[in-house]
Protein backbone atom coordinates (compact mmCIF):
# COMPACT_ATOMS: atom_id res chain seq x y z
CA UNK A 1 0.00 0.00 0.00
CA UNK A 2 2.88 2.09 0.75
CA UNK A 3 3.69 2.36 -3.07
CA UNK A 4 0.41 2.78 -4.59
CA UNK A 5 -0.02 6.16 -2.27
CA UNK A 6 2.65 8.41 -4.19
CA UNK A 7 1.24 7.73 -7.48
CA UNK A 8 -2.72 8.48 -6.42
CA UNK A 9 -1.14 11.67 -5.15
CA UNK A 10 0.63 12.39 -7.96
CA UNK A 11 -2.44 11.90 -10.01
CA UNK A 12 -4.93 13.88 -8.10
CA UNK A 13 -2.25 16.77 -7.86
CA UNK A 14 -1.98 16.57 -11.69
CA UNK A 15 -6.18 16.41 -12.11
CA UNK A 16 -6.45 20.23 -9.84
CA UNK A 17 -3.44 21.89 -11.10
CA UNK A 18 -4.14 24.97 -14.25
CA UNK A 19 -3.24 23.69 -17.19
CA UNK A 20 0.02 26.73 -17.11
CA UNK A 21 1.87 24.68 -14.26
CA UNK A 22 1.98 21.63 -16.22
CA UNK A 23 5.35 21.27 -18.54
CA UNK A 24 4.51 21.86 -21.73
CA UNK A 25 3.98 19.29 -24.52
CA UNK A 26 7.02 19.55 -27.05
CA UNK A 27 6.11 19.75 -30.62
CA UNK A 28 8.09 17.93 -33.69
CA UNK A 29 10.24 20.63 -35.43
CA UNK A 30 8.80 21.18 -38.90
CA UNK A 31 11.95 20.93 -41.51
CA UNK A 32 12.75 23.91 -43.03
CA UNK A 33 11.74 24.24 -47.06
CA UNK A 34 14.44 23.85 -49.53
CA UNK A 35 15.90 26.36 -51.46
CA UNK A 36 15.13 25.37 -55.05
CA UNK A 37 17.96 25.98 -57.26
CA UNK A 38 18.16 25.21 -61.12
CA UNK A 39 21.00 23.13 -62.98
CA UNK A 40 20.79 23.13 -66.55
CA UNK A 41 22.92 20.44 -68.25
CA UNK A 42 23.51 21.05 -71.99
CA UNK A 43 24.14 17.63 -73.42
CA UNK A 44 24.31 15.56 -76.41
CA UNK A 45 23.97 11.71 -77.50
CA UNK A 46 26.51 11.98 -79.70
CA UNK A 47 29.32 13.10 -77.12
CA UNK A 48 31.19 10.67 -75.25
CA UNK A 49 32.19 13.03 -72.52
CA UNK A 50 28.25 13.37 -71.30
CA UNK A 51 27.53 10.36 -69.87
CA UNK A 52 29.24 11.08 -66.82
CA UNK A 53 27.74 14.87 -66.59
CA UNK A 54 24.60 12.82 -67.03
CA UNK A 55 25.30 10.80 -64.11
CA UNK A 56 26.51 13.55 -61.92
CA UNK A 57 23.13 15.15 -62.37
CA UNK A 58 21.16 13.06 -62.08
CA UNK A 59 22.46 11.56 -58.89
CA UNK A 60 22.71 14.62 -57.36
CA UNK A 61 19.03 15.14 -58.06
CA UNK A 62 17.61 11.80 -56.73
CA UNK A 63 19.88 12.42 -53.65
CA UNK A 64 19.27 15.60 -52.60
CA UNK A 65 22.53 15.93 -50.75
CA UNK A 66 23.24 19.36 -51.02
CA UNK A 67 21.54 20.81 -47.49
CA UNK A 68 18.87 22.72 -47.58
CA UNK A 69 18.54 22.68 -51.57
CA UNK A 70 16.40 21.65 -54.07
CA UNK A 71 18.19 20.96 -57.07
CA UNK A 72 16.06 21.20 -60.06
CA UNK A 73 17.54 19.11 -63.10
CA UNK A 74 16.94 20.35 -66.63
CA UNK A 75 18.71 18.48 -69.40
CA UNK A 76 18.63 20.48 -72.64
CA UNK A 77 19.88 18.33 -75.40
CA UNK A 78 21.75 19.90 -78.12
CA UNK A 79 21.56 19.64 -81.63
CA UNK A 80 24.85 20.43 -83.07
CA UNK A 81 26.12 16.99 -82.59
CA UNK A 82 23.20 15.50 -84.85
CA UNK A 83 26.02 15.67 -87.77
CA UNK A 84 28.35 13.70 -86.34
CA UNK A 85 27.16 10.10 -86.78
CA UNK A 86 23.82 10.00 -84.32
CA UNK A 87 20.66 12.14 -83.93
CA UNK A 88 19.81 12.30 -80.29
CA UNK A 89 15.76 12.27 -80.04
CA UNK A 90 15.60 14.77 -77.10
CA UNK A 91 17.44 17.11 -78.97
CA UNK A 92 16.14 21.06 -80.16
CA UNK A 93 17.88 23.67 -81.74
CA UNK A 94 15.82 25.93 -78.94
CA UNK A 95 18.53 24.29 -76.59
CA UNK A 96 21.40 25.13 -78.50
CA UNK A 97 20.52 28.68 -78.96
CA UNK A 98 19.55 28.78 -74.95
CA UNK A 99 23.40 27.71 -74.56
CA UNK A 100 24.54 30.72 -76.99
CA UNK A 101 22.93 33.27 -75.19
CA UNK A 102 24.29 31.98 -71.95
CA UNK A 103 28.27 31.89 -73.58
CA UNK A 104 27.36 35.60 -74.83
CA UNK A 105 27.09 36.76 -71.71
CA UNK A 106 29.71 34.31 -69.71
CA UNK A 107 31.94 34.87 -72.67
CA UNK A 108 32.62 31.48 -73.45
CA UNK A 109 31.81 29.09 -76.15
CA UNK A 110 28.86 26.54 -76.72
CA UNK A 111 30.99 23.47 -75.49
CA UNK A 112 28.94 20.04 -74.00
CA UNK A 113 28.30 18.87 -71.27
CA UNK A 114 27.81 22.17 -69.99
CA UNK A 115 26.27 23.24 -66.36
CA UNK A 116 24.63 26.25 -66.12
CA UNK A 117 23.30 27.10 -62.74
CA UNK A 118 20.89 29.43 -61.66
CA UNK A 119 22.28 31.21 -64.66
CA UNK A 120 24.84 32.21 -62.67
CA UNK A 121 27.70 30.09 -62.88
CA UNK A 122 29.06 27.55 -65.60
CA UNK A 123 31.17 24.87 -65.94
CA UNK A 124 32.30 21.86 -67.40
CA UNK A 125 28.76 19.37 -66.10
CA UNK A 126 30.72 16.18 -65.20
CA UNK A 127 32.72 18.12 -61.81
CA UNK A 128 30.86 16.92 -59.05
CA UNK A 129 32.43 18.65 -56.52
CA UNK A 130 32.45 21.92 -58.87
CA UNK A 131 28.47 20.95 -59.51
CA UNK A 132 27.64 21.17 -55.51
CA UNK A 133 29.49 24.13 -54.52
CA UNK A 134 28.03 26.59 -56.87
CA UNK A 135 24.05 24.86 -56.02
CA UNK A 136 25.34 25.92 -52.77
CA UNK A 137 25.97 29.24 -53.60
CA UNK A 138 23.62 29.69 -55.83
CA UNK A 139 21.06 29.12 -53.03
CA UNK A 140 21.97 32.05 -50.61
CA UNK A 141 20.92 34.28 -53.48
CA UNK A 142 17.70 36.37 -52.87
CA UNK A 143 15.05 34.87 -54.88
CA UNK A 144 11.05 35.41 -56.57
CA UNK A 145 8.29 33.23 -54.70
CA UNK A 146 6.95 31.31 -57.34
CA UNK A 147 3.86 28.99 -56.60
CA UNK A 148 2.27 26.90 -58.79
CA UNK A 149 -1.21 24.46 -59.20
CA UNK A 150 -3.31 22.59 -61.56
CA UNK A 151 -6.98 23.55 -61.74
CA UNK A 152 -7.80 20.83 -64.45
CA UNK A 153 -6.08 18.13 -66.13
CA UNK A 154 -4.90 20.84 -68.98
CA UNK A 155 -4.18 23.63 -67.07
CA UNK A 156 -1.59 25.05 -64.96
CA UNK A 157 -2.20 28.03 -62.90
CA UNK A 158 1.40 30.41 -61.87
CA UNK A 159 1.53 32.52 -59.68
CA UNK A 160 5.02 34.88 -58.96
CA UNK A 161 5.79 37.71 -56.49
CA UNK A 162 8.69 39.37 -54.24
CA UNK A 163 11.01 39.36 -56.83
CA UNK A 164 14.61 40.46 -55.63
CA UNK A 165 15.64 44.21 -54.73
CA UNK A 166 16.87 45.66 -58.19
CA UNK A 167 15.87 42.37 -60.42
CA UNK A 168 15.82 44.10 -64.07
CA UNK A 169 12.84 42.84 -66.87
CA UNK A 170 12.81 39.47 -66.71
CA UNK A 171 10.74 36.55 -68.35
CA UNK A 172 8.48 33.80 -67.14
CA UNK A 173 9.08 30.32 -68.73
CA UNK A 174 7.74 27.11 -68.34
CA UNK A 175 9.58 23.38 -68.84
CA UNK A 176 8.18 20.50 -68.75
CA UNK A 177 10.76 17.82 -67.51
CA UNK A 178 10.62 13.74 -67.56
CA UNK A 179 12.99 11.20 -65.68
CA UNK A 180 13.56 7.64 -66.20
CA UNK A 181 14.56 7.90 -70.05
CA UNK A 182 17.16 6.32 -71.86
CA UNK A 183 18.23 5.48 -75.49
CA UNK A 184 20.33 2.51 -76.54
CA UNK A 185 23.12 4.77 -78.97
CA UNK A 186 23.40 3.07 -82.40
CA UNK A 187 26.56 5.24 -83.92
CA UNK A 188 28.55 8.05 -83.36
CA UNK A 189 31.09 8.35 -80.08
CA UNK A 190 28.80 6.67 -77.60
CA UNK A 191 28.02 3.68 -80.01
CA UNK A 192 26.96 0.29 -78.06
CA UNK A 193 26.15 2.57 -74.75
CA UNK A 194 22.68 2.32 -73.12
CA UNK A 195 22.54 6.20 -72.08
CA UNK A 196 20.32 7.23 -68.80
CA UNK A 197 19.73 10.76 -68.70
CA UNK A 198 18.96 13.11 -65.79
CA UNK A 199 15.99 15.03 -66.15
CA UNK A 200 14.93 15.98 -69.90
CA UNK A 201 13.36 18.95 -70.72
CA UNK A 202 10.51 18.10 -73.10
CA UNK A 203 9.09 21.76 -73.84
CA UNK A 204 10.17 25.39 -73.09
CA UNK A 205 8.01 28.01 -74.07
CA UNK A 206 7.98 32.01 -72.09
CA UNK A 207 4.49 32.17 -70.57
CA UNK A 208 5.09 36.43 -70.12
CA UNK A 209 6.44 39.08 -68.00
CA UNK A 210 6.40 40.35 -64.63
CA UNK A 211 4.15 43.87 -63.74
CA UNK A 212 6.17 46.45 -62.48
CA UNK A 213 5.64 45.78 -58.92
CA UNK A 214 7.32 42.09 -59.35
CA UNK A 215 4.24 39.89 -59.52
CA UNK A 216 2.74 37.96 -62.27
CA UNK A 217 -0.31 35.34 -62.90
CA UNK A 218 -1.76 33.33 -65.39
CA UNK A 219 -3.25 30.05 -66.16
CA UNK A 220 -1.45 28.10 -68.87
CA UNK A 221 -2.70 24.96 -70.80
CA UNK A 222 -0.71 21.75 -70.38
CA UNK A 223 0.72 20.53 -73.69
CA UNK A 224 1.49 17.06 -73.31
CA UNK A 225 2.59 14.66 -75.85
CA UNK A 226 0.80 11.15 -74.95
CA UNK A 227 4.19 9.33 -75.69
CA UNK A 228 5.60 10.75 -72.27
CA UNK A 229 4.89 9.11 -69.00
CA UNK A 230 3.01 11.43 -66.73
CA UNK A 231 4.50 9.99 -63.83
CA UNK A 232 7.53 11.21 -65.00
CA UNK A 233 6.65 14.63 -65.45
CA UNK A 234 6.91 18.21 -63.68
CA UNK A 235 6.39 21.35 -64.46
CA UNK A 236 9.19 24.13 -63.64
CA UNK A 237 8.28 27.45 -64.07
CA UNK A 238 11.50 29.74 -63.89
CA UNK A 239 11.64 33.60 -63.26
CA UNK A 240 14.68 34.65 -65.18
CA UNK A 241 16.08 38.43 -65.86
CA UNK A 242 16.46 39.27 -69.64
CA UNK A 243 20.34 41.54 -69.53
CA UNK A 244 21.93 39.05 -67.00
CA UNK A 245 20.39 35.29 -67.50
CA UNK A 246 20.21 34.94 -63.49
CA UNK A 247 17.48 33.12 -62.61
CA UNK A 248 15.75 34.59 -59.89
CA UNK A 249 13.08 32.14 -59.08
CA UNK A 250 11.61 28.97 -59.29
CA UNK A 251 8.60 26.64 -58.79
CA UNK A 252 7.98 23.14 -59.58
CA UNK A 253 4.95 20.85 -59.33
CA UNK A 254 4.33 17.23 -60.27
CA UNK A 255 1.99 16.29 -62.93
CA UNK A 256 1.90 12.85 -61.43
CA UNK A 257 -1.56 11.62 -61.08
CA UNK A 258 -3.79 13.46 -63.42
Amino acid sequence: MQFLLPTIFLALLAAVLPTSSRPAATSPAVPAARVPVVVELFTSEGCSSCPAADAALRELAVAQSVAGVEVIALGEHVDYWNRLGWKDPFSSPEFSQRQRDYAAGFGTGSYTPQAVVNGRYEFVGSQRAKLAEAVARAAQAPRATVTLSRPSATALAIRVSQLPTGTGPAEVLLALTETGLSTQVGRGENSGRLLHHAAVVRALRPLGTPATDGTFATTAPLQLNPTWKTANLRAVVLVQEKASRRIVGVGTLSLRGR
